[in-house]
């Protein structure tokens, strides 16, 4: 005798059952707890998610402040340098410590300044007007502007208009970024205005990034892994 299961019967009731309440469900709208609110150009805002984000402090000593102290935690080195040509001095050190041979970087206010200071020795591959996959990967280091700093996260935006596209926050293993102290925008609410601000009348950039931090990851064993799908090291260096 060949016993039968009916498992298959009472899955398919089950599903019924659980696709009627889901139905039932959705006939009643979910409650919104603020109403939608819009800038005076017309884009949504998120100025009411402020009461449930961390509060960052309302002076720029106390935004600098949280940044550097969650820059530390995440493991961004913070340099803050007098001029351009401190900043210069603080990633010849570095290349020198690292043995690097060659930088990859963009034209920019801020990284022209810094190139100008670099020493000769170190070797630059510019992406402005594209580059040699190959080329970049083998670099040690990619130099880029940002948009902001975000002291509420302590994370670096980066666009493609701001940072040189988007391979120098990705390819080279050590990704440095040249800032101005006045980038520094208090949460995440204000960063999101401030670049639908920018870009109303040219649409947004194909690539925004917030990076918070080295590359990382913890899948394997609950272990922190510095570099796993980008750089493995993440340096700020702020002008004034």
């Amino acid at each position: 005798m060949i016993a039968t299961s009916n498992s298959s019967t009472s899955s398919n009731g089950d599903r019924t059952q659980i696709l009627a309440k889901i139905r039932e469900a959705l006939r009643e709208e979910a409650p919104l707890k603020h109403p939608a609110e819009r800038s005076a150009g017309g884009e949504p805002t998120t100025a009411h998610f402020r009461e449930w984000l961390p509060p960052v402090g309302s002076s720029a000593e106390e935004r600098f402040a949280l940044f550097a102290r969650l820059s530390e935690t995440l493991k961004t080195e913070l340099h803050v340098c007098t001029d351009a040509a401190q900043a210069a001095a603080v990633i010849a050190s570095i290349a020198e410590q690292c043995e690097w041979k060659t930088v990859a970087l963009h034209h920019g206010e801020l990284t022209d300044a810094v190139d100008r200071a670099l020493p000769t020795s170190l070797n630059r591959v510019w992406v402005d007007n594209g580059y040699d996959k190959e080329v970049l990967e083998a670099c040690d280091a990619g130099l880029s502007e940002c948009e902001l700093l975000v002291a509420q996260t302590g994370s670096v935006c980066v666009t493609g208009p701001s940072s040189g596209g988007r391979v120098l926050s990705v390819l080279p293993p050590h990704h440095l970024v040249v800032a101005r102290r006045s980038q520094l925008v208090t949460d995440l609410t204000e960063a999101y205005a401030s670049l639908a601000t920018k870009y109303r009348e040219t649409g947004y950039p194909s690539m925004i990034s917030f990076i918070t931090g080295p590359s990382r990851t913890g899948d394997i064993e609950r272990i922190l892994v510095l570099g796993a799908h980008g750089p493995k090291r993440l340096t700020v260096l702020l002008l004034p």
